[in-house]
């Protein structure tokens, strides 16, 4: 069993802000199983879709998306007026339950259900607004059976529709997360340059490795970079590395299930996978960063820093000693050039990145509180 690191961010999701128009619209969430399900959020003018892996559960940076989007209902920047209503009818209480449980969600949470996949819901879905957030990609921990429906299509077809709705009911901005999976694996990349947002994961190296989400990812932001260049769409992207932080859901996500593993000592050095850690609170405050900032364009690599996943567990060590730690080599990821200013691009837009060291305590500590470690 090998772990997509990603599944912090759940299958395909698509958060809609709402036109500044007076109407009011209720926030919708569903918790469909299927992989191009959707879950659909809206606070008055401002709309959430969030769908999740093969878990079916709405994954933990979304909710800290959603308890932060939640949380600016008393700010007086831009989403203030529109974080005013929601209503939440649970469809399955068991996978719903810690929604509720948020700030504010009680009497402004309103779930449905939607499919990624069928365009004329979403074109519904986005009528009266004026930006769309569309987060993350089907995520599987283990092996793929289909890499075309497991992966590729809800994650490429699944953005297309996102971007095809956007631009049919005018849109003015969507944001798309990506992944620092579609910066990285790059062999050819130059040995003595850091990688940036300029640098793209190798497709046929992914092919010929099977490495299907980090391909999914890659395909589908090059599909939304067409998409934009070719309608006129406006597109900015974020690529957040591994996210991790306290647990909002009561149920585990890859890259916690990651830190779990290392734990209980799991050797898997995650070659072709990890470039960084972020926080949630980060990697959610990221995408709200470069909607609001309209000088904010192209890609945005979401790290606290370009490190190595050596680096990150020798810090676990550190932090952790009762615990059955690897000792890892320092370099594992081959080529990888560590940088402290890896999200030099969010940086210049104001945000402040949470240490790998606080990252790891809110995590761990969060793990254990929640009883997945003792």
């Amino acid at each position: 069993m090998w772990l997509r690191r990603y599944a912090s961010l759940a299958a395909a999701v698509a958060l809609v802000l709402g036109s500044s128009d007076s109407s009011s619209n209720g926030a919708m969430l569903s918790t469909l199983r299927f992989k191009t399900s959707v879950t659909i959020l809206r606070l008055h003018r401002l709309l959430l879709f969030l769908s999740r892996a093969h878990t079916g559960v709405v994954s933990i940076y979304d909710l800290s998306l959603i308890a932060f989007l939640l949380s600016r209902s008393a700010s007086p920047i831009n989403l203030s007026d529109e974080c005013r209503k929601l209503n939440i009818f649970a469809v399955d209480e068991a996978e719903t339950k810690h929604l509720q449980a948020l700030e504010g969600a009680e009497t402004r949470l309103h779930l449905f259900q939607i499919d990624l996949l069928d365009y004329e819901s979403l074109v519904s879905a986005l009528v009266d607004c004026s930006g769309v957030f569309h987060l993350a990609s089907p995520c599987i921990v283990d092996q793929v059976r289909d890499p075309e429906k497991e992966l590729l299509d809800p994650a490429i077809k699944g953005t297309t529709n996102v971007l095809r709705a956007a631009k049919e009911v005018g849109i003015g901005r969507v944001v798309v997360t990506s992944s620092s999976s579609a910066i990285m694996p790059s062999p050819s990349w130059p040995a003595d340059k850091v990688k940036n947002e300029d640098c793209w994961t190798d497709i046929e190296y992914c092919k010929q490795n099977g490495l299907w989400y980090p391909l999914s990812k890659t395909l589908a932001e090059k599909a939304a970079w067409d998409f934009a260049k070719g309608e006129g769409l406006d597109v900015v992207v974020v690529n957040p590395g591994t996210v991790m932080g306290p647990l909002i859901s009561p149920r585990l996500n890859a890259s916690m299930l990651m830190l779990v593993r290392l734990l209980q000592g799991c050797t898997e050095t995650y070659e072709n996978f990890f470039m960084g850690s972020v926080h949630f609170k980060d990697a959610a405050l990221a995408h709200v960063m470069v909607y609001e900032n309209k000088a904010a364009t192209g890609r945005h690599l979401c790290v606290e820093a370009i490190s190595h996943y050596g680096d990150f567990v020798a810090m676990v060590a550190e932090l952790y000693p009762d615990y059955n730690i690897p000792r890892l080599p320092r370099d594992t990821q081959p080529g990888l050039l560590r940088a402290k200013d890896g999200g030099k691009k969010l940086a210049d837009l104001g945000l402040e990145f949470i240490s790998m060291e606080k990252i790891i305590t809110d995590a761990v500590e969060s793990l254990k509180n929640k009883g997945f470690i003792s």
